[in-house]
């Protein structure tokens, strides 16, 4: 972990069956039936034996992507008094904005964030008990003026792609193509932007510590700087995902594998960081309404095939997550082992 190793000297170390799958989208727009089926039974592969993949030809402008990108980096590349204008702590209530103090099952994690929302409604207490809402305001900067504007470019971007994810993966499960839309009346979505530093003890630190992802699906743009590891579903293998350019990273959330009953297995990942080089990423969280009520789906059940996860309130297990490695250590985090029925 000491050592700073580039994406392009990774890859090359990687045996052919230990790249993370990439998967082209553009066959799921074509009027050929066995094109799109294609595109549906790779996702379903990936799911089920990785828990990530990576699409390249998703539609989401390259310049858009860029211009977004680049006000991350001036936004970063200010001076902390600056920053801290934006930070998180100054409303325990709104756990958007600027952070330098994240943690990961409450352990400090070696980064800066920038946090947004895409939802228009915000849990009204720390209380998991409590899944009232309100209004959902979050601080922007003033420099660089145009952070906003491509801040929420780039989210309505991102809320286009994960619906057609989330289409794919439905029909990947044998499931109508809107099935679990319902779920996302009103989404709790949002994105975050990820600056580590060079560190200067990287074998005592991590960009973000090993846990999974609290939503339905992550959809993650990362740079050339690598870091980005996943622990492979089907044997528990630590691999590195290779940087693809203009892909995005998809990891399979809590929230997928509890409606899948455990097909799609929430990935388990982290990031390392190093002392040469600064590392960008940028993780957006599509998560479900703040009221739905999470369970295995219906038509996945069966006299053979038992619900393995009993049902249980999105909007607590939320709050418990989001609140839970907020600064906050005497409060629980829930995690799916709490809900899962055993035989």
């Amino acid at each position: 972990m000491g050592q700073y190793c580039d994406a392009a000297t990774m890859q090359a170390t990687l045996d052919a069956n230990d790249y993370v799958p990439v998967i082209d989208l553009s066959a799921s727009n074509s009027s050929d039936s066995n094109g799109a089926a294609g595109v549906v039974a790779e996702i379903g592969d990936a799911c089920e034996k990785w828990g990530v993949f990576q699409v390249i030809n998703h539609g989401v402008p390259l310049e858009l992507h860029e211009r977004f990108e680049l006000a991350m980096k001036k936004f970063f590349a200010q001076p902390l008094v600056e920053k801290r204008k934006m930070r998180k702590d100054i409303d325990p209530l709104n756990p958007y904005d600027y952070g330098y103090e994240e943690f990961s099952k409450k352990v400090e994690d070696w980064k800066e964030v920038f946090d947004f929302p895409l939802e228009k409604e915000m849990p009204v207490s720390c209380d998991t008990n409590n899944t009232q809402t309100r209004e959902a305001i979050p601080q922007w900067p003033e420099y660089p003026p145009e952070f906003r504007e491509a801040c929420e470019a780039y989210g309505r971007e991102m809320e286009k792609l994960s619906f057609r994810l989330l289409e794919l993966i439905s029909m990947s499960l044998g499931l109508q193509k809107q099935r679990l839309h319902g779920f996302f009346k009103d989404h709790t979505s949002m994105g975050r932007l990820i600056h580590c530093p060079p560190c200067p003890t990287p074998q005592l630190a991590l960009g973000t510590h090993a846990h999974t992802d609290v939503g339905a699906l992550t959809i993650l743009s990362q740079d050339d700087a690598g870091g980005l590891e996943g622990q492979r579903t089907i044997d528990g293998k630590w691999l590195p995902v290779q940087f693809v350019p203009n892909a995005y990273v998809i990891n399979v959330g809590d929230m997928l594998e509890v409606w899948s009953n455990k097909k799609y297995v929430s990935l388990v990942h982290r990031a390392k960081v190093n002392s040469e080089r600064e590392r960008f990423s940028i993780p957006f969280f599509f998560n479900p309404a703040q009221y739905v009520t999470m369970e295995p789906i219906e038509e996945l059940t069966n006299e053979q095939t038992p619900a393995k996860y009993r049902a249980f309130s999105w909007g607590k297990y939320y709050n418990s997550r989001k609140y839970g490695n907020f600064k906050n250590p005497d409060m629980q985090v829930l995690r799916l082992k709490h809900f899962r029925v055993f035989d």
